[in-house]
C-alpha cells in the first residue's frame, strides 16, 4: 500500500480505507457473492474452483482457504463482507470477533458486556514497544 498512515499504529486494527478497499476488491467481491444461495452451493461444491472466478492475489486466496480471519482484513477484506464467509461456515459475528481477538467466544462476550477493552495500553502499538 501507499504511505504509512497515523492510524496504522492502532494495535490489532486494520483500517478499511481507500487503499485497503482497492487491494481487497476481488476478495470482497468473492465474500459478498456468498450472499446468494447458488454461489454458496458452488463454493461448497468446490472451494478452489469457485475461487478461480475471482482474480485475487495468492495470499488472499490462501487466507480464504485457511479461514485466516485477521489476515483477510490485513489483505483488504472488509469485516462486513468477510463475515459472509464466516456465516457460510456457521460462525456468527460475535463468535467471529472472539476468534479474531484470540480470546475465545465466552471471554470476548464477557469483556464486551463489561464495557469492552480498556483504552489504557491499547491506543498505539508504540505503547507496546513493538513499533513497526
Amino acid at each position: 500500500m501507499g504511505m504509512k498512515k497515523d492510524y496504522e499504529d492502532i494495535p490489532g486494527t486494520f483500517v478499511f480505507d481507500a487503499d485497503r478497499s482497492r487491494e481487497g476488491y476481488h476478495l470482497n467481491q468473492f465474500c459478498i457473492s456468498l450472499g446468494k444461495q447458488v454461489n454458496r452451493d458452488a463454493f461448497k461444491a468446490g472451494e478452489e474452483a469457485y475461487l478461480d472466478k475471482f482474480p485475487m492475489k495468492p495470499e488472499q486466496r490462501q487466507a480464504v482457504l485457511d479461514r485466516d480471519w485477521n489476515r483477510l482484513l490485513e489483505l483488504g477484506g472488509n469485516i462486513y463482507y468477510t463475515s459472509k464467509l464466516a456465516a457460510f461456515d456457521g460462525i456468527n459475528f460475535q463468535n467471529l470477533a472472539g476468534l479474531m481477538t484470540g480470546m475465545g467466544v465466552e471471554a470476548y462476550r464477557e469483556m464486551m458486556v463489561k464495557g469492552g477493552r480498556p483504552i489504557e495500553g491499547n491506543r498505539y502499538k508504540s505503547e507496546w514497544g513493538e513499533e513497526e
